[in-house]
């Protein structure tokens, strides 16, 4: 499994706070069946600003203790870019970085509310063949409310990435009921933890597959599986399929009327 969302690197934002910490999730990850991760330190959020020459050396330095430490797993470098009008100057400065040095790029929208001009980076991006996945919509505020704006954000050529948390209840009920109504809509393209911590927010990957699986169907659950690959292979992401009337689709129907949606 591939984790293309997590804070594994140490003491440059909210995530791990020390090697020690970096390690600890690093084995947990490995434990959980993940081969391979993307490192995305917060950037430009208003509180961290981590460019991306600063990432890769970061990255590079935990690749080391991993290596010495006789960690099998796989660090490539990204950024988890707050959306904000001066993405495209950052981007020509050579400030930002795509996933993996690949064609996508995870922005984050603030919780509250989507960016006036969200459609407009959108565009922006994808003319410069570069395709923004959007980090858990699930957690914007209007989104929540209005899931046509995360259709309009996939229609302009963004993709969806919900977080194992929000699926598994981790940011309460109504989080969790917006994850899987973006999921059965096929607003959602791919799947990730957004880990910090080991015990307070780590991986749960292999439950969160396993529940779409039993939820969605297997066909969700490769879809999911093969565009993470896909990031760190740079190649073309699979479109995310949509519930239809299936023995799954009334189950997944039936959680959604518990959630009183």
């Amino acid at each position: 499994m591939i984790d293309i969302h997590t804070h594994i690197l140490p003491g440059i934002d909210d995530g791990a706070a020390d090697m020690e910490e970096a390690l600890d999730l690093a084995r947990a990850a490995v434990s959980d069946g993940i081969t391979g991760l993307i490192a995305t330190p917060h950037h430009a959020n208003g509180r961290y600003m981590n460019d991306a020459a600063f990432t890769r050396q970061q990255v590079e330095l935990l690749r080391e203790r991993l290596a010495a430490e006789q960690i099998a797993l796989d660090l490539y470098v990204g950024q988890e870019i707050r959306v904000h009008g001066d993405m495209f100057e950052a981007l020509s400065a050579g400030e930002l970085t795509t996933l993996a040095d690949s064609r996508y790029i995870l922005l984050e929208m603030p919780s509250s509310s989507v960016p006036k001009r969200m459609l407009e980076y959108i565009h922006e991006f994808t003319i410069m063949g570069i395709r923004p996945i959007i980090a858990h919509p699930e957690r914007n505020a209007e989104v929540v409310q209005k899931p046509s704006k995360l259709r309009e954000m996939i229609d302009a050529g963004a993709y969806g990435q919900v977080t194992t948390h929000s699926l598994l209840g981790g940011f309460g009920k109504q989080i969790e009921r917006s994850a899987w109504q973006l999921c059965q809509e096929g607003l959602i393209h791919t799947l990730s933890s957004d880990a910090h911590h080991v015990v307070r927010r780590g991986y749960r990957l292999q439950e969160a597959y396993k529940r779409v699986r039993e939820e969605l169907g297997e066909n969700f659950e490769q879809c999911y599986k093969h565009n993470a690959e896909a990031i760190i292979g740079n190649y073309v992401f699979n479109e995310s399929p949509v519930m239809g009337r299936t023995s799954n689709g009334k189950k997944l129907a039936n959680l959604l009327k518990f959630f009183g949606r």
